[in-house]
Parts: structure tokens; sequence; C-alpha cells
């Protein structure tokens, strides 16, 4: 039976300061999600741990009283993840935000898990160091729910995956015992590699309070260009021309259909037409390199090239960082997309390259059937097969919901793709992971949440 709120708080007071802990009224103050801040955080209480033994000790008592937590980083998730009841505790990671070392030696940055992405990247780039890991959200996310839900983003098919950049991790196991493991090491393999138990698994079987991330050294030059055709076919052809040509130094390759292009250059956004609004596909191209006196002239060849094979129709290229800025822009700011409507639903699917276009188009065809549906906007990274949809709708009808998801993840079980590319599973996908996992696989994962999380304390009702 489950402890009075009331000692409960008491106990966690032990711990932390007054000030770490918010409580009654006071959680009106917060949200589940950086889009949500209108609707009050419900939870017992929320927990702003400062280190990874006060995290320790938090999770000791609700072990102990059988009580369900629920984790919060940047609150930047897309499936429900951060989502709590009055009847939850809550434990934030805000404050858990130092960068503990940087070894440029080993091309590696130590951190806690409540560090901001963005502050990552700029204090890498500080040292003359990339940390790959790139996304929208950078600006919002923390590194530990990067981490638990092995983010991808716009470098994937150069670095990798989340998955990729981990070398060490420090994590608190749902009774409380501390695992960790903050080597350096390219080559380990004493044993089970206990890191990838926490990566991916979106704080299901731990609560991850530190990392070592790999980095590379930082590029000198950074080109952007925008291609457009109107045949996918042109869009495989130019990949491929790319990776041929500059394969060493294309770190992006990204994709917008019309709707969405047209969607981020219309009048409502800041961002500037670079070419006309009626081709079918948009491509955005990243070039890094080192060479300063060579690398504009070498990417400005190849994407000429291009045009002149008729690969691509036409392109442009952003020198500069203002115009590589607004570029970019066109590409990562999703929240245009969901603002154009009261009510979206997103997607993160992942398709076997060569398909994309057609089971794209066949998705958009079958939701324009849908009435309720109002806009469709298809963007992603294709290079990787990931594609995201945002669908605007004006009701949230759960009919028009699970119609809508039906269609968009059918069409992926169809063509042995992944609901979940990157996003994860979190409460909202729970009841389709079976159109991507087998019963066998589910089954497995259940066996391992039960072993280390036999109360099922943790983040409980993610995933499975």
């Amino acid at each position: 039976m489950n402890m009075d709120n009331n000692k409960l708080i008491k106990l966690f007071e032990d711990i932390l300061d007054s000030s770490l802990i918010v409580k009654g009224d006071d959680l009106k103050s917060r949200f589940y999600h950086i889009w949500k801040m209108d609707i009050p955080l419900e939870s017992v209480c929320l927990l702003m741990p400062k280190t990874t033994n006060q995290v320790s000790e938090i999770i000791k008592i609700c072990n102990n009283n059988n009580q369900e937590v629920i984790i919060h980083g940047g609150l930047t998730n897309l499936v429900g993840s951060t989502k709590s009841d009055k009847k939850q505790v809550v434990i934030s990671l805000e404050k858990m935000n130092k960068i503990i070392e940087i070894d440029e030696i080993s091309k590696t940055i130590t951190c806690e898990s409540g560090v901001i992405l963005e502050d990552l990247i700029n204090a890498t780039k500080d040292k003359e160091l990339l940390l790959p890991l790139n996304f929208g959200a950078r600006g919002s996310a923390q590194i530990g729910g990067a981490i638990s839900t092995n983010a991808g983003g716009l470098r994937v098919f150069k670095y990798g995956m989340t998955r990729n950049l981990v070398m060490g991790i420090e994590a608190v196991l749902p009774d409380g015992t501390i695992i960790s493991s903050l080597k350096k090491l390219m080559k380990d393999n004493s044993g089970y590699d206990l890191k990838q138990f926490f990566i991916g698994s979106e704080g299901t079987l731990g609560i991850v309070t530190k990392v070592v991330l790999r980095l590379y050294p930082l590029p000198k030059t950074r080109y952007t260009s925008i291609a457009v055709t109107n045949n996918f076919e042109k869009v495989l052809d130019l990949l491929k021309n790319l990776e041929d040509k500059i394969s060493n130094n294309l770190t992006g390759f990204e994709l917008l259909w019309n709707s969405t292009y047209k969607q981020m250059v219309s009048e409502k956004t800041i961002y500037h037409k670079y070419l006309d609004d009626n081709f079918k596909y948009y491509l955005f191209v990243e070039f890094m390199g080192t060479d300063f006196e060579n690398d504009y002239k070498k990417f400005e060849d190849t994407i000429l090239e291009c045009i002149e094979n008729k690969i691509v129709d036409d392109a442009v290229i952003g020198k500069d960082e203002k115009e590589q800025l607004n570029i970019w822009g066109i590409r990562e700011d999703v929240a245009v997309l969901a603002d154009e409507r009261k009510f979206d639903q997103q997607f993160d699917i992942s398709i076997p390259v060569p398909l994309i276009g057609e089971v794209i188009d066949k998705i958009s065809r079958e939701l324009k059937e849908c009435v309720g549906v109002k806009t469709i906007f298809p963007f992603g990274h294709v290079a990787d097969g990931n594609i995201h949809f945002i669908i605007g709708k004006d009701t949230d009808s759960e009919e028009l919901k699970s119609q809508i998801n039906d269609i968009i993840y059918k069409n992926t079980e169809l063509v042995e793709g992944s609901i979940s590319a990157e996003h994860g599973i979190g409460l909202d996908k729970k009841k389709y992971l079976i159109k991507s996992r087998s019963e066998d696989e589910i089954n497995f994962m259940r066996l391992i949440k039960k072993s280390i999380d036999p109360k099922n304390i943790l983040n409980p009702g993610r995933v499975i």
C-alpha cells in the first residue's frame, strides 16, 4: 500500500532542501511538455535532486513504498513519456546540469544528464570539437533524455544515433543502486555492455545521471544547399552522387515535401523562399570540411554538376552563417507546422529508403480521404529512412486519431518499417508496438523490465 502523501514528502524533505521540492498549489506552475505549458502538472510532488546520491536516496524511498516515479528531462518528447497523475512522484533532472570535463585528447565530454544539448554543442565548439548530435529541440532537450530515447537528428547517417556517441554512463536502478561506468574507452569487451540497457529504454530500466560522450574534430567549413526535383528517383540519384563525390564531407541530407516547404516559406514565417514552391521535393544538403581554400569550390562544382546532369532541376547554396540559419530553419522549425491547426498528430516512422516516395504518396492519399484532416506535412531524414509527419486537424476526436494512426502504421508495417525511428514508444505508441516487434521480442522486453524493476515503479506503462 502506498504511503500517505504528506509522510512521503516528509521523507523527501530529509534528503532535499525545500527549494528543490514543488508540491501543492505550486505544482500549477509546472507542466509535462514544453508545448503544453498551459496544462498544470499532476503529481504527488516534483523533486529536483542535484546529485546522483540524492537520486538514489529518493528512488530507495519510492521503491520501499511502492511509489511510482516519472522522470522529466527537457520535456520535448512526442510520445507522452512525461505525463503523470496525482498518485505519481516526478523527478526532474534540471538541476543536474554540470559539464564535468572536456577531454581534448580523448575527444570526450563528461557531464550530468540535465545539461541542455545546445550547451554541450557550444562548449565543445569552444574547444574546437564537435558533438554531432543535432536536432530541432536542442535548445530545450537534455542529454539524459536524448540518451534514454536514443535520439536521432540531422546527422545520423554520418555519425549514427545517440547510442553511437555514448562511451560511458552512470545510472540509478529502480531499487536505488548506482551503476557507474564513466569510461572513455573505444574498446571494452569485458562482459555485458551495461550502458545499452539504459540507452533507448525510455527511463524504464534506470535513471541516467551522468554520461561520457564521444566527440569529433570540429570542421572548419560548413556549406548548405537546397536542391529541387519532382521525381523521387532523382532524390536517390542525388544522394548517390553526393556520396560518390563528397562522401567524407556529406553530413546532412534532409527532405521536405511540397506542402511542408510551402508552409515553411509562407508569409506566416520569417524564412526566405530561395526556390519556387511548385516542386514536389526539396533537398537540404550539409557539407562540412577542413579546407578553407578548396571546400566551397568542391561543393559548388558538385551541386552544379548535378544540375547540369539533370539530377536536380535547380539548387542554391547558402554560404554565410545567416543564410545557413535561414535554410536550416526551414527544415527544423517544425513548430510552424504544428501551429497551423489547433490539434495535430506527429509521426516518426522508418521506411526502407528506396520505398519512401511511393509509401509517403500512398499515406498522403489515404489521409486526404479522412474527414477532419486539414493539413499533411511530411519531412525527414531521407538518407537514413526516417520520415516525420505533422498532421493538422480541427478536432481531437479519438475516432479520427485512431483512423490516422491506423493509416500511418498499417502502411509502415506493410514494408517492414518501424513505427518509431527516433522518438520512442512512450505511452502513445504502446498499442502499436506489435506492428514493429514480434510477440517474442515484446515478451523478452517484459522479462528484462520485470527483472530490473519487479515493482514496476520507474516510468510505469511506458513502452510495454
